[in-house]
């Protein structure tokens, strides 16, 4: 019996996602992961693998895959073999109950474990190292305790799923198994509903690493959304650790999500990596969009923010030479008036309020915050980011800014515009206009911003520049001593803008 048949086409790179945040992986890109580890991990017989998010069983089907050649010495006949690999080494935690029966006719070709046609035929249960077990969340004050979701959103009876995954809703991970893992792997779910409004949602994947590292494999591998390296809903902490942990080896950074998962849309990309837990020192960063790839090995945690492109660092480093200070210090916080984004014109007023949907005057006693710039030249430039996602566009460059503008005096904004800069003179307001549009300014902006939104912090690799000159990017690479090379990368990743 052949235990992994050859599957033309392979069913699994034909599965429909779930939806954005679980996303079926490729069995191309499940092996990329596995390409991280040692080789010398495919002879050895006591090694166990575990995927604490099984969805397709895709990837301890192609570990299956490697370990049936590499311990095919230590075990001539082909059916001891592949009852040692399944019942030794092979272990798995279904998402859903759905999914556990993919996997388990995934890895044992079979939808029991211990079916007439499985192809391990030493298991006596039907779910055999694939298990699924249903799981409640544990509510206090409206929200689980465990992953932090919403009560209202997903307490819904026993006939619906309640996406209460298994293993980042226990305390202790090592009570499922009860053993020692040498490699963790797993494309997580990457969000749930956190109730608050339009569909609010809070990061999980963060929850499934930190739990893996409790579990303290060799080896720990997964696939995640990008936007962990700037931004998050409640990733600060979790952002601090990664960034600063020396046994993070090697990270790859895929900017456009569909170079990985065709047709999936996942803003500010998807990345994979490989913790080493006797590694200690700095991480190889890869980056690769369209089939180009570019690599550094560097410290993660050597800015205040973590820089994606290594040809940046050196950039960055120059314009810091200069100890200048930084654009976040005058750029506006959200609602730099004090107007939410539904905020209207009212039907008088003395001033005026430029909104999404044009101007009409206002009434400034409803201003509440930014009185002191309503009489100045300002600049604004929209809260949301031309790039989708902070994704490049398919020539693999970003614009970022989808509207820079000067509000003349009286003139004020809702919270759909960040004001950049205000002055008294209106040229010095053209002048800013015109730093904002060079590429190098937009260059160290898109180096942080992985996101929809350019918030201020976005703004702290950028350097003040005298607002009395104009400025050009010849101009400014002078300034700053960029090398050829230097300013071609930065041609290379932002566009003109009109």
């Amino acid at each position: 019996m052949n235990p992994i048949p050859n599957y033309n086409p392979d069913v699994l790179t034909c599965l429909a996602n779930l939806s954005n945040d679980e996303v079926f992986t490729p069995p191309s890109l499940a092996n990329q992961l596995l390409d991280l580890l040692p080789q010398t991990i495919w002879q050895d017989p006591n090694a166990r693998f575990l995927d604490p998010v099984s969805k397709s069983g895709v990837f301890l089907r192609e570990i299956a895959k490697r370990l049936l050649t590499g311990l095919k010495s230590q075990f001539p006949d082909q059916q001891e073999r592949v009852n040692h690999i399944y019942k030794n080494q092979l272990f798995g935690i279904a998402i859903t109950e759905l999914t556990g029966l993919l996997s388990r006719r995934s890895v044992y070709c079979s939808k029991t474990a211990n079916g007439r046609y499985s192809v391990c035929n030493t298991f006596k249960n039907e779910q055999g190292n694939l298990i699924y077990t249903r799981v409640e969340h544990t509510w206090k004050n409206e929200k689980c305790l465990f992953c932090g979701i919403s009560q209202q959103a997903l307490d819904r009876g026993d006939d619906l799923e309640t996406y209460a995954y298994q293993f980042i809703h226990t305390e202790n991970p090592d009570d499922i198994f009860k053993m020692k893992f040498d490699v963790i792997i797993g494309n997580p779910p990457y969000q749930l509903s956190d109730g608050g409004p339009s569909k609010s949602a809070s990061p999980i994947y963060n929850l499934f690493i930190e739990q893996a590292k409790k579990l303290n494999p060799r080896y720990l591998t997964m696939i995640i959304p990008s936007r962990w390296f700037t931004g998050g809903k409640g990733l600060d902490s979790f952002r601090e650790a990664m960034l600063n942990d020396n046994r993070l080896k090697k990270i790859v950074d895929f900017p456009d999500a569909s170079d990985v998962f065709p047709g999936v849309d996942i803003a500010g990309g998807i990345c994979y990596f490989l913790w080493e837990h006797n590694y200690a020192g700095p991480c190889e960063v890869t980056n690769v969009h369209k089939g180009v790839s570019r690599s550094s090995t560097r410290p993660l945690n050597e800015f205040s923010s973590f820089i994606r492109h290594g040809t940046a660092v050196p950039i960055i480093k120059k314009v810091q030479a200069k100890k200048e200070k930084n654009m976040s210090v005058q750029v506006s916080a959200r609602k730099p008036f004090g107007l939410a984004t539904n905020v209207r014109p009212t039907k008088k007023g003395d001033l005026i309020l430029r909104w999404t949907g044009g101007e009409g005057p206002f009434d400034s006693k409803l201003v509440t915050s930014g009185g002191v710039i309503v009489d100045k030249w300002k600049v604004i430039t929209s809260y949301a980011s031309f790039d989708h996602g902070g994704q490049p566009g398919s020539d693999g460059k970003r614009k970022v800014f989808s509207k820079i503008d000067i509000l003349p005096p009286n003139t004020i904004c809702t919270e759909s515009y960040l004001v950049i800069g205000a002055y008294d003179d209106r040229k010095q307001a053209e002048n800013l206009v015109g730093y904002m549009k060079t590429k190098f300014f937009r260059f160290l902006i898109a180096q942080i911003s992985l996101s929809q939104h350019i918030t201020k912090d976005r703004y702290v690799y950028v350097p003040i520049q005298n607002a009395d000159e104009e400025w050009t990017d010849e101009k400014l690479y002078t300034k700053y001593g960029l090398s050829e090379e230097e300013i071609a990368f930065i041609d290379a990743m932002i566009r003109p803008m009109d």
